[in-house]
Formats: structure tokens, C-alpha cells, sequence
């Protein structure tokens, strides 16, 4: 939900953007300073500020998209970094410096140092992708890995620093990485000139929305700035709404550039004079974002690279906004690759393309196939079936919608027809569980052969295999998964009586679709018979 300055009143329409109060102007004009005289160009490029074509189409606004994740860590992280270390002293470069870092700024750190030639300890969480531990190390970075969140290896981090006599380069809370960051806003309103009603910016510990307010508030006052967290990473929310600095108990590692408990003082006494407005976005919206920049740039944002972009629709959506101009920065592009399969999932729920359904039928013959026949023509995109009662069958059933309210039409239709219907679409505990959990051992699938089966991905090849089978033949075991590829790969448990071997036969040789029989698998007698 959105939340302003004044987080207790939800404006029905966008509000222009909030008088700069004089504390403000003063906080503003010391930075444009700094923003200005930043020395971040000689490891960092400008990035491109594009327009989302597709995305803007949808939304009816036109979005841009200010590619920080072209950096040559794929983050604006080391902006700041190198403007706070290449203004140290001599001899504090020579000591060599330490950071605490989720990933990019360790890495902005480890580039800055390798460009100035000194050393530098990374002290990351655990919990890091592998990808950024790897490159901070690629980059000659000496990395500790320590706690389980940001605030974690800052802790250990600072009590390195006191060991060692080493300078510590701080993520956020420093007015010379503030600075760098800003050079952000610098460009995107060099590159813009024309109007430009909102800029989206994600949050961790504030560096970037700091920097980013500061300078657009000193330039171009009416541009509004939104800062964005996830659900369960909103420190900075619920800072601004308490009026001082509060300390999460546990952050969300999802978005893990985000993952920050306590954001720092400095960012805090920025943002709470030159921030607008607040978003918070939760898993599902940040996955649906990756996929609409991968479809307008094919580029894989990180979760905290996407905050930008769910925020703009979620913004959209709720200030019902037409014809504005709204500018993402994705800032960075950190993604390990094995989350990919979590987030192609995820994102069909975040776009309300996806609804699950619990639904009981008769289990008697022909019943499937009915249950079938009411789908029609609708996309399944996930059917898992187990026999596991002689009276009811339950099936967990995904279906491709267009609109979230298409589910409620869709589980009336099925009471209507006599199947009992949960609607499982907002259910945690169903999207990430128990879809993967349906089946096991049955004492009733006796007879039971099992097949894995190829069929063509499209509209009545599951009628088609349904029609075919003699009406003697039971199914008992029925799981499918849209994987996004041209055939969709069925596991398949058929009751087949004896002396009908010979029947079977001839029906799986003129259905035509490829099938492998796994019966005799060891791994059926064990999780199945």
C-alpha cells in the first residue's frame, strides 16, 4: 500500500509532490554540492535512461528506465563507493578499507579499491548469492562471509575495522557515498529535460533514495520521489512513520540488496524531509516486474532491481493515473541463476495471469473427464491428481486468468456444477508447498501402470487423450506442470483390470503421443505403491 509523509491518509488521486520544508531546501542545497563535484566517472558510465515500451502500453504512462544495472558490477553501488574512497587520505588507502555488504556495494568496493590499488575487506551475510561473493573475489576483494542479513555483518564488520586499523567504507550512511549515488538523479534529469512527474527508487539503507532526493529536490522540486521496500525489508516506512530510526527484528531475504534492519541516520534525516511517498511491494509484484523488463529489454533484473518497476504499477493502479512520465532506476542486476525457476512461478501470480483451485470430485468414472469438459478452453497450467479415496477425489488444479476476479467467476462455475471448490490463488501455503506435495501411496490404485507421457501444448490435446481411453480404465495418479515449452511433460497412473494388457496397448500405439512406462521404476515403489 502506498503511504505518504502523512502515511495515515491514502490519497484517492497522486498528490504533487509535497512542499520542500526549509530544513528540507537547507538538506538539498548542501548536497547538489557534492553531487555535483562527485568523482564516480572513473569507474562508472552513465547509463541509459530507456522508455519500457511494452510496459508503458499496458500502464497507459509512460515508463523509463534508468539502467543502472549496466554498471560494470550490473549496480550504481559503485558510484558511492569510489566518490567515498577516492577522497581519502593517503595514508587511510594505504591501511586499506573494509565494507559490510548483501553483494554490490561489496563489489563497487572491490572495483574502487582494484582502480586505487589498495586493499579491501568484504564482510558479506551468508546468506549472499554466490554470484556476488564470487565476483566480489574475481575483483580481488577478501571476503568474509558472517550473520545472516546486512546489519549482521556490519556488526562484525565494524569490530574488524577496530582489529585491523582499517577504514570502513560505510553502504549508506556516509555523505560522500550519498553523493556518488546521487550522480543517479544527475542524469536521469540531464537526459529528461521534458516533464517528468515521479521517480522510483528502491530502499535498503536509504543511500540511493538520499542522494536521488537530495539533488531532485534541489533542481526540480516538483518531481515527486517514491521510495520503495518489500513487505517485509520497510525499515525505512517505518522509520518515517514513527519519527525515528527503527530496528527490524528480521528483514525478507528475497530482495537481499534490501535486506537491511536499521537504516543509517544520515539517510534517515534525508529521506524523511525529501522522500514523497512510500510503496511497499511484496514477492510476487517484485517477481512480476523481472519479467516485464526481461519482456521490454531482456535483461534479468535482481529483486531489488525490480523494486522500481512493481512499485510504478502498483502506484498506477492505485492513483488511477493516466499519460504521466515515471522513471524506474533498476539498480541492479546481481540475479542468481537457480532463482529464475522461483521467479518465472512467482510472476504469474504477481501479473494475476495464475489461479489455483482445491476441487472435489465424484470419484467415479467419467468424472474427470467431466471436470475437464468445464474447463474448456482455458489454459491449465498445473494438475496434480492422486486417488486416495474410494467416495471423493481432490484435485489441485492451476488455471492461466486474465484478471484476479476471473478465479471467484471461475470457482462458482465449478460449485455450480457440483464440485466443491476451494480458491487457493492467494494461499502462501499452497504456492509454495503443497502444489509439489500432492500424491503418494494409495491402497486403492490397484492395477495401477504408470507413464510418463509428452503432449503438444495446446488447446484438446488432454481431451483428445481422455477420449480415447476405454471407460473401463481408471486414472489414479494425474501431474502436470506449464513449464513454457512446446510439450508439456505428464506423469500419468492408469488402472488398467487384467486381460485388458493387449486393448491398453493398442490405445497408447494410436494416441500417438510419446509415453514411457515407469511402473517398475524403483522410485514408484518407493513414494507411490
Amino acid at each position: 500500500m502506498p503511504a505518504g509523509k502523512n502515511p495515515s491518509k491514502s490519497p484517492v488521486v497522486a498528490p504533487a509532490a509535497a512542499a520542500v520544508t526549509p530544513k528540507g531546501q537547507r538538506i538539498a542545497a548542501a548536497y547538489l554540492k557534492r553531487v555535483l563535484t562527485a568523482r564516480v566517472y572513473d569507474v562508472a558510465r552513465e547509463t541509459a535512461l530507456e522508455p519500457a515500451r511494452s510496459l508503458s502500453r499496458r500502464l497507459g504512462n509512460q515508463v523509463l528506465l534508468k539502467r543502472e544495472d549496466q554498471q560494470p558490477v550490473f549496480s550504481f553501488k559503485l558510484r558511492g563507493a569510489y566518490n567515498k574512497m577516492v577522497n581519502l587520505a593517503p595514508e587511510a588507502l594505504a591501511r586499506g578499507v573494509i565494507c559490510a555488504s548483501a553483494g554490490n556495494h561489496a563489489q563497487g568496493v572491490a572495483l574502487a579499491a582494484k582502480r586505487l590499488g589498495c586493499r579491501a575487506v568484504v564482510v558479506m551475510p551468508v546468506t549472499t548469492p554466490r554470484l556476488k561473493v564470487d565476483a566480489v573475489q574475481a575483483l580481488g576483494g577478501e571476503v568474509v562471509l558472517q550473520g545472516d542479513s546486512y546489519s549482521d555483518a556490519y556488526t562484525h564488520a565494524v569490530e574488524l575495522q577496530q582489529q585491523a586499523g582499517l577504514t570502513f567504507v560505510h553502504p549508506f550512511d556516509d555523505p560522500d557515498v550519498i553523493a556518488g549515488q546521487g550522480t543517479v538523479a544527475m542524469e536521469i534529469l540531464r537526459q529528461h529535460q521534458g516533464p517528468l512527474d515521479a521517480v522510483f527508487v528502491a530502499i535498503g539503507g536509504g543511500g540511493l533514495v538520499s542522494g536521488v532526493a537530495a539533488y531532485i529536490k534541489a533542481v526540480r522540486p516538483e518531481v515527486r520521489v517514491i521510495g520503495v521496500q518489500t513487505v517485509d525489508s520497510d525499515a525505512m516506512l517505518q522509520s518515517v512513520r514513527k519519527g525515528r530510526r527503527v530496528t527490524l527484528k528480521d528483514v525478507g531475504l528475497f530482495s537481499d540488496g534490501t535486506a537491511v534492519k536499521l537504516v543509517g541516520e544520515e539517510t534517515f534525516r534525508i529521506a524523511r524531509e525529501l522522500v514523497d511517498d512510500y510503496v511497499v511491494v511484496d514477492t510476487d509484484a517484485v517477481c512480476a516486474a523481472i519479467k516485464d523488463v526481461f519482456q521490454d529489454t531482456r535483461s534479468v533484473l535482481e529483486p531489488a532491481g525490480a523494486l522500481g518497476v512493481a512499485a510504478i504499477k502498483q502506484y498506477v493502479a492505485t492513483h488511477k493515473l493516466k499519460g504521466q512520465t515515471l522513471v524506474a532506476i533498476t539498480c541492479g542486476a546481481n540475479m542468481n541463476f537457480d532463482r529464475l525457476r522461483f521467479v518465472a512461478e512467482r510472476a504469474e501470480f504477481g501479473e494475476q495471469r495464475e489461479a489455483l483451485f482445491a476441487v472435489t470430485i465424484p470419484e467415479e468414472r467419467g468424472s474427470f473427464k467431466r471436470f475437464c469438459e468445464l474447463i474448456g478452453p482455458r489454459s491449465v497450467t498445473e494438475f496434480n491428481y492422486r486417488i486416495g479415496d474410494a467416495q471423493a477425489a481432490h484435485v489441485f488444479v492451476g488455471l492461466a486468468i486474465q484478471r484476479r476476479d476471473e478465479a471467484e467467476r471461475i470457482e462458482r462455475q465449478f460449485v455450480k456444477q457440483g464440485f466443491a471448490t476451494v480458491n487457493l490463488t492467494d494461499d502462501e501455503l499452497a504456492k509454495e508447498h503443497v502444489r509439489h506435495m500432492v500424491g503418494g501411496r494409495s491402497e486403492l490404485a490397484r492395477d495401477e501402470r504408470l507413464f510418463r507421457f509428452q503432449f503438444p501444448e495446446r488447446p484438446g490435446a488432454l481431451m483428445r487423450f481422455l477420449a480415447a481411453m476405454h471407460p473401463g480404465w481408471n486414472i489414479s495418479l494425474f501431474h502436470y506442470r506449464n513449464q513454457g515449452a512446446d510439450y508439456g511433460r505428464i506423469l500419468v497412473g492408469i488402472q488398467v483390470p487384467p486381460g485388458d494388457e493387449a486393448a491398453f496397448d493398442h490405445f497408447l500405439r494410436t494416441l500417438a503421443y510419446p509415453c514411457t512406462e515407469e511402473t517398475r521404476n524403483p522410485l514408484v515403489t518407493l513414494f507411490l505403491k
